[in-house]
């Protein structure tokens, strides 16, 4: 737990249980509201076959990005999880979507 919260930048305990708290919780809920995004957008197995697992995957990609946020925000860590996703999107190639 030392290592985690030397890595992320943190202080307690409590902290660290509340991000990895918000990670889990972010996951489960972008996995879960990704099938009724791909039902509105027409996105079925059946139509898509092999190429289903990657689209859904393409599909949850934004919508953890917004949630870990929001959910971040919602548990008090909003800087955290603000600044972590800006770290992300950047090792991605998505820096230009931020001005530091």
């Amino acid at each position: 737990m030392k290592r985690l919260k030397e890595r992320w930048g943190i202080t307690s305990n409590l902290q660290a249980i509340i991000i990895l708290t918000v990670f889990a919780i972010t996951g489960s809920s972008s996995a879960w509201l990704s099938k009724p995004f791909c039902v509105l957008l027409g996105i079925t197995k059946e139509d898509f076959g092999g190429w289903f697992t990657l689209i859904r995957l393409l599909v949850i990609f934004p919508i953890y990005q917004v949630l870990l946020v929001a959910i971040g925000a919602l548990f008090g860590q909003f800087r955290f999880f603000w600044n972590f996703e800006k770290k992300m999107l950047k090792n991605m190639g998505l820096g230009f979507l931020f001005k530091d």
